[in-house]
């Protein structure tokens, strides 16, 4: 297959990854897709930072053996554990990782509380500190771990009592005066806006940092002259460590939404 029209890689812990690639094909859709979910060692957020490292390096091996021409780990806490050194081992390799999209949060410059919400092991990263102390002194910043809300969207609840109650414990424990915005830092977490959006208020800003690696990871491919030239719109295939319909099902109920 000639290098263009080689499929671009996607990975994620499970199906949050998802909610990324939809934006790849929103404003790559000539290109071909492979994703893979990591669902039968989901969830990530509470392994430790070599549990995940290796599992990363595992799922881009998969995806390089499908001959993919570029590779998006569109999960957070997968980039804050594996992709230095990733890109240390396959310097040639256009890769991006994902990161909350606290940056853009802050220049809103909307008075009260800016929360992130992401898995423990996410809020616990170097990586993740680091963005934080960029942007302490501008804003009032307050993390939100939230376990347990990977493995609801992984079993395909995205409304409802039950996970309505648990935003809103979430919400009501870490909010401490009016909320500015609140910042997705997982890719799950995306699927759950209109939820989440019904606890908070329509006129709270929520955004996660999707558009903004589908953006980098073109300009990369770009560069390497590796963009399909094709004028039709391009395949996916979506693969599932757990291998069951299921998971493959989900997967597409997702990307349909």
């Amino acid at each position: 297959m000639d290098n263009k029209n080689r499929p671009i890689g996607f990975f994620d812990s499970g199906v949050g990854g998802l909610s990324v690639m939809k934006e790849a094909i929103k404003i790559m859709p000539n290109e071909n897709y492979i994703y893979f979910g990591d669902s039968k060692n989901a969830p990530y957020g509470v392994k430790s930072v070599s549990e995940v490292r290796d599992l990363t390096f595992k799922a881009v091996e998969i995806l390089l053996n499908k001959g993919v021409k570029g590779i998006a780990i569109a999960c957070n806490t997968a980039t804050s554990a594996a992709v230095a050194e990733l890109r240390k081992v396959y310097p040639e390799l256009p890769l991006v990782g994902i990161e909350p999209a606290l940056k853009p949060a802050v220049e809103l410059n909307i008075q009260g509380n800016i929360l992130i919400m992401a898995t423990t092991m996410t809020l616990k990263e170097e990586k993740f500190n680091k963005l934080m102390g960029k942007y302490k002194d501008k804003a009032s910043i307050i993390p939100i771990p939230c376990p347990g809300l990977v493995e609801f969207i992984e079993s395909g609840k995205l409304q409802g009592e039950e996970i309505e109650e648990y935003l809103r414990n979430k919400i009501n424990t870490y909010n401490k005066g009016k909320i500015a915005s609140i910042v997705l830092g997982c890719t799950h977490y995306p699927f759950i806006t209109d939820t989440l959006s019904k606890i908070v208020g329509k006129d709270v800003i929520i955004m996660d940092g999707g558009l903004g690696t589908v953006k980098e990871l073109r300009r990369r491919l770009e560069n390497k002259n590796l963009l399909t030239e094709r004028n039709k719109k391009g395949e996916i295939e979506v693969i599932n460590s757990y291998g069951k319909n299921e998971f493959i099902d989900l997967s597409n109920k997702l990307l349909n939404m």
